[in-house]
């Protein structure tokens, strides 16, 4: 099975980042075809500047090889080191109506969040639709927020088959329903967008700063707490198995901690959790030589794939 997906080169990586794609990743390239890249044309809808850009760029490759990306297994690389892909996007523009792109439930929300709008975020699902149908995706992993993304790269696939034969994989959607949303300190998603993240390679005690700043009720110390709608248990229950689950709600019921001990005790799962990749990370930013090799190898390969693809589209379409 050939599976594909990206994370935006936009900031430091953190824990939404982690569970939601970066661990089902590495779980990934064990059993499928793994394509995994960099999106750092997608990041120039949030981008301030381009040395921020470029460190956030190789940052993310050095994070993604830390947790376990492994470049034997998994086709890895920047997305602009293969710039077929955007000869894709404007090719696919001319089959997405302005009304698919109109419905975006993600365009509305970053609008409304305070994100400028631009033609550039407004047609962010074209170029993702160009990414996925480049190399032949049968699976994307994907948030929730998503979904509707990868439904229209189908959309848009179909449109061009109709016209010139079935050149373009029909993508299906991959999610995992428990972790399809992570909670931020605030509650809603957590997103580098919205200030509201954790970041994944914290010092010990800026790690703990952060953890006692997501939201809490205000049940006194002494009383039960509600677990249901922590944001506290919803991130601890992401490091733990059913069992430690039902441990933890015990805790919570029983009125003898509150939400300060709970925020240690998550502070402590992230830290364990991520001992051995803080070691590789350490490794990665000490052999940077290394890392820029893998990520060339990664993009020579996708690009042998990229260019064969497009002599087929482009003699299709007359170019």
């Amino acid at each position: 099975m050939r599976v594909l997906t990206g994370i935006q080169a936009s900031g430091k990586l953190h824990i939404g980042n982690y569970f939601g794609a970066m661990k089902p990743m590495v779980e990934l390239q064990e059993e499928n075809e793994l394509f995994t890249f960099i999106a750092n044309y997608h990041s120039l809808t949030t981008s301030k500047d381009a040395q921020t850009l470029k460190q956030y760029t190789i940052d993310a490759a050095v994070d993604y090889l830390s947790v376990g990306i492994d470049p034997e297994k998994t086709t890895f690389w920047v997305q602009s080191h293969v710039p077929e892909v955007l000869e894709l996007y404007w090719i696919l523009s001319k089959f997405t109506p302005m009304g698919l792109l109109e419905r975006a439930h993600s365009y509305k929300d970053k609008v409304a969040k305070g994100i400028p709008a631009n033609h550039a975020l407004f047609s962010y699902p074209v170029l993702m639709a160009a990414d996925i149908l480049l190399y032949d995706t049968q699976k994307v992993p994907v948030g929730k927020d998503q979904v509707q993304h990868v439904e229209m790269t189908r959309d848009i696939a179909t449109k061009f088959n109709n016209e010139y034969g079935e050149l373009f994989t029909l993508p299906e959607h991959l999610v995992q329903e428990e972790v399809a949303t992570i909670p931020g300190i605030d509650g809603q998603k957590m997103s580098k967008s919205y200030d509201n993240a954790i970041d994944l390679f914290m010092d010990e005690k800026p790690l703990q700063k952060r953890c006692n700043k997501i939201v809490s009720s205000s049940t006194p110390m002494g009383e039960p707490l509600e677990w249901e709608d922590d944001n506290i248990f919803a991130l601890a229950s992401l490091f733990l198995e059913n069992r430690e689950k039902l441990e933890l709600q015990v805790r919570y019921q029983s009125g003898k901690e509150g939400y300060g001990h709970f925020k240690k005790y998550l502070k402590e799962l992230i830290w364990e959790e991520l001992a051995e990749a803080r070691e590789k990370r350490e490794y990665y930013l000490s052999h940077m030589d290394e890392v820029h090799d893998i990520l060339a190898m990664g993009a020579k390969k996708a690009q042998t794939i990229a260019q064969a693809k497009m002599e087929k589209v482009k003699e299709a379409i007359g170019l």
